[in-house]
């Protein structure tokens, strides 16, 4: 049994598709193919149901996916050790986004972290705040920045980088841009355009609706801020974004807090406590990028600020 197979064999359960994980292990998927059947016979038994559509795991593939995990950090960590002694920094290090998300500082917390342990490889990818939290906590990613209705997700530590408040985005000639206060009651009957389910700045608002026993119309949505503010600028619907969002469409949209959601969307890192040394590296970093901008609430994000989004 070597350690390649069962990366490979990790990714093809992760990707669920053995092109997917060949795209991503960087070899031929026939290649992929060989050396899964290899370990296959090696184990006496297959770790894939080949007969559906996607590569589902069978018994036995379940049962062999955290053991294999679990052999592929226990190796990684043998390289972080000696590094360590050698005052050497190596490894891979995966890093999530929100869809949609323009956040400056993170891209500045990756540059300087990259100038300084250039022998760790970064990937980055996005989804939405809800996947990228159980990634974190499987381990498949390492850091992500995610919108969140919580400080803290469960099993994890996070810091946030912005804390801001819902509003609602209208055209002028709206009802809602003529009034002095808006609560959540007053979007009761109007069509919405907000972010998926998933998303933080979501969750923050079926929650709201949910604890004054609201259903609101979700007539439309978007995974980014600036998609959300064009279609209630055509008079689509109410845009429901955060404080901080809405200050790039005050051009051709008005803005108004919801009063009674009180409960902010954040913008937040979050990890798994580790021993890991490159992603200790890159809290540092990401820190430093983020304590500046964080501190006068600029920061973009899905629930930060103008640009971004997810």
């Amino acid at each position: 049994m070597e350690l390649r197979q069962l990366e490979y064999f990790v990714a093809v359960a992760e990707e669920q598709n053995f092109t997917r994980a060949a795209e991503r292990v960087h070899i031929s998927q026939s290649g992929v193919s060989a050396q899964i059947r290899r370990l296959e016979r090696e184990l006496g038994a297959e770790l894939f149901d080949r007969s559906s559509r996607t590569a589902a795991l069978t018994v036995a593939g379940k049962a062999a996916l955290e053991p294999a995990r679990a052999a592929l950090a226990a190796a990684a960590s043998v390289g972080r050790a000696v590094g360590e002694v050698t005052e050497l920094i190596r490894g891979r290090l995966t890093v999530g986004m929100v869809i949609g998300c323009t956040v400056t500082p993170l891209f500045d917390a990756l540059a300087a972290f990259h100038r300084a342990h250039p022998g760790v490889g970064i990937s980055l990818l996005e989804d939405n705040s809800d996947r990228l939290v159980e990634e974190v906590r499987t381990g498949a990613v390492d850091l992500a920045l995610i919108g969140t209705a919580a400080p803290t997700p469960e099993g994890l530590e996070a810091l946030t980088v912005v804390s801001d408040r819902l509003v609602v985005l209208v055209p002028d000639e709206d009802p809602l841009a003529r009034q002095e206060r808006v609560v959540l009651a007053d979007l009761t009957g109007r069509h919405l355009i907000s972010m998926p389910p998933g998303t933080g700045l979501r969750t923050l608002l079926d929650r709201a609706c949910a604890a004054q026993g609201l259903r609101p119309v979700i007539a439309l949505q978007a995974g980014a801020a600036d998609a959300v503010a064009d279609l209630a600028a055509r008079g689509l619907g109410v845009a429901v974004l955060s404080a901080s969002m809405s200050a790039a469409y005050g051009d051709r949209l008005t803005a108004r807090l919801i009063e009674d959601v009180e409960t902010p969307a954040l913008l937040a890192l979050v990890w798994r406590s580790t021993n890991n040394p490159a992603l200790r590296e890159l809290l540092v970093h990401s820190r430093k990028a983020f304590a500046g901008p964080a501190e006068d609430g600029r920061p973009g994000g899905e629930e930060g600020a103008p640009a971004a989004g997810g």
